[in-house]
């Protein structure tokens, strides 16, 4: 029922009219090989790998792995030919001949502690300590947090809803975690209905009292497009993460 990315990103280089761009796109495996290339010489080189038998023959390969003669990693990964092809074109994995620990394992990425930058360095971005965009207030009193709520949900549920399994199991309503202080004083208990109001807009949910919550907080699954109606559009000036738990909300019974 679904398009694999590949098929995706043909049809939408089609529908573009830049179809012709993406001649040599004629399997998975032929874009891999692209892309192979194109790591060539890079931090993420992964040269080495042949084809997908020969990941497959390893039991995966862990990249970096440049390029390499065969005498040099001990490999006998035969080139293709007709003497060593199955009916898709690849190697046959009989041919490959790799024993599992075959080829020299590399070190993962920084842990020589060194860095791609000119001098081996790391680059730090420093700011200083900034007052949260919207701080609580008495009309406001709580801080919302927002994260993940279900094992069953990604996110917004953009792509984890297309799915009947996942949608079954994704709890269907809306709860808001309150610690037992805040729920006492506002004389709630847990299947109570509230409703969660920021300057931007309101949710509704179901009060679930737990002192995994501070007080003075509340918690909403992000899987809700409403719960994303309420927080406040603050972004971190490098890398646009945005501040998802730093906006202010009120809870009323009902």
């Amino acid at each position: 029922m679904a398009l694999s990315d590949f098929a995706i990103f043909r049809l939408v280089a089609q529908y573009w009219g830049c179809g012709v761009r993406f001649a040599r796109w004629t399997s998975p495996e032929a874009v891999f090989q692209i892309l192979k290339e194109l790591s060539r010489g890079q931090p993420c080189d992964f040269s080495g790998i042949r084809y997908y038998a020969h990941i497959e023959a390893e039991g995966g390969i862990q990249w970096p792995l440049p390029e390499m003669r065969n005498s040099d990693c001990g490999l006998r990964i035969p080139e293709r030919g007709a003497n060593h092809e199955n009916a898709s074109g690849l190697p046959a994995h009989s041919a490959l001949h790799t024993p599992h620990s075959a080829i020299p394992r590399q070190r993962r990425l920084f842990a020589d502690g060194k860095f791609f930058t000119s001098d081996g360095r790391a680059r730090i971005l420093f700011d200083p300590p900034r007052p949260m965009p919207e701080p609580p207030n008495a009309d406001y009193p709580f801080l919302l947090l927002t994260g993940r709520g279900s094992s069953a949900q990604w996110h917004t549920g953009s792509r984890t809803d297309k799915s009947a399994v996942l949608r079954k199991l994704a709890p269907a309503v809306l709860t808001a975690e309150l610690n037992p202080a805040d729920a006492a004083r506002l004389r709630l208990a847990s299947g109570d209905p509230v409703t969660v109001r920021s300057r931007r807009g309101a949710a509704k949910a179901i009060a679930w009292v737990t002192p995994t919550v501070a007080a003075g907080q509340i918690f909403l699954p992000m899987h809700f497009p409403a719960v994303n109606a309420l927080t406040y559009a603050a972004f971190d000036p490098h890398s646009r993460q945005p501040a998802y738990k730093s906006c202010a909300v009120r809870v009323e019974a009902g």
